[in-house]
C-alpha cells in the first residue's frame, strides 16, 4: 500500500499548522519531501507515528528556510542514531547543488564536533540534474528544474511501485516548460498560497505563488486524476477544506484533496 502522510501543509510565515512537508512511504522505504522549518518535523512525525530513523531518503526540493531547516534536525538525528547504533544504513537525501551545499554549510556551522565527524557516514547528499532519474526502494523519481527566478527549485514525477504517479511542483505556479514532466499524472501536488477571491489581501503573485483556483485550472490543463492542495496561509483553516476545495473546482472537474496537517491519502 503507497500513503502519502501530509506533515504540514503551510506556507512560509505560518504559526497554526506546520510548514509544507510530506512522507511518501511504499513497501520496504518511506521518502520525506522536504522538513519544514525547524525542529517542529521530529514533533510531527512523533504525531504521525514516524520515527526520524524509519525515513530512508529525503528530496530537498530548494533551500528556502521554510523548506531546509528542519532537515537539519533530520540530519543531527541521524548523526546521533548512527552513533548510537539505531541507524545502519545512512540517510539518503536527493537534491540539487545549492539546496545540498546550503545544507551541508549549515551542518557544518550548526551541529557539534561529535555529530559533524560522522556526517557522511550518517548521511548521503546525492546531488541531482535536470532529468535525472534516481531510486528511493521501489518508488522511481524523475527530477526537473522548475525554473524558479527566486530560488534553485526542483520538483519530481515519482513513479510508485503499483505503476501510479505523483508529480510534486515544488512551491511555485506551474511552468509551461515542465509539462513533459507533469501531464497525465495520478496524482498532482500543487501549491495555492491563498484564494482567488482574496488575493488583493494576500497578493500571492508578488511572492511567486498562486491561489487554488490556478491550481484546478493547472491540474485541468495538466490531465491530472487528482489534485493535492497545499503550502497555503493559516489564517482560514477552519474552512480550507471547504473554500480551497470549491474554488478548484470551478476549473477542475477531478478530485480535490485539500489536506489537513498530519492528513494520511491513500495513493
Amino acid at each position: 500500500m503507497n500513503t502519502l502522510t501530509m506533515l504540514g501543509t503551510g506556507s512560509a510565515l505560518v504559526t497554526r499548522c506546520y510548514n509544507t512537508c510530506f512522507a511518501i512511504s511504499t513497501p520496504g522505504a518511506t521518502l520525506l519531501t522536504d522538513a519544514g522549518g525547524g525542529n517542529g518535523i521530529l514533533c510531527q512525525l512523533r504525531k504521525a507515528g514516524m520515527h526520524p530513523d524509519g525515513i530512508d531518503f529525503m528530496f530537498l526540493t530548494h533551500a528556502h528556510t521554510d523548506h531546509i531547516m528542519g532537515a537539519v534536525w533530520l540530519v543531527r538525528t541521524a548523526a546521533s542514531s548512527l552513533r548510537g547504533g539505531r541507524r545502519h544504513a545512512p540517510l539518503r537525501i536527493f537534491g540539487h547543488g545549492r539546496a545540498l551545499g546550503v545544507l551541508r554549510e549549515m551542518c557544518m556551522l550548526l551541529l557539534s564536533g561529535s555529530d559533524r565527524a560522522v556526517l557522511d557516514r550518517a548521511v548521503s547528499l546525492c546531488e541531482v540534474a535536470d532529468g535525472d532519474v534516481v531510486t528511493a526502494g521501489q518508488t522511481s523519481l524523475l527530477c526537473f528544474d522548475i525554473g524558479s527566478t527566486k530560488e534553485k527549485q526542483f520538483g519530481y514525477r515519482a513513479t510508485l511501485p503499483g505503476g501510479s504517479t505523483l508529480v510534486c511542483l515544488g512551491d511555485e505556479p506551474f511552468n509551461e516548460h515542465n509539462r513533459p514532466q507533469a501531464e497525465g499524472a495520478d496524482w498532482l501536488m500543487s501549491e495555492a498560497f491563498c484564494l482567488y477571491a482574496d488575493r488583493e489581501r494576500y497578493r500571492p503573485y508578488e511572492k511567486h505563488h498562486s491561489t487554488a483556483l490556478e491550481a484546478g485550472r493547472t491540474a485541468a490543463s495538466l490531465r491530472a486524476r487528482n489534485l493535492i492542495v497545499y503550502h497555503t496561509e493559516d489564517d482560514s483553516l477552519a474552512t480550507r477544506k471547504e473554500r480551497y476545495g470549491a474554488e478548484a473546482r470551478t476549473e477542475y472537474g477531478g478530485n480535490v484533496v485539500v489536506p489537513d496537517d498530519l492528513e494520511t491519502i491513500f495513493l
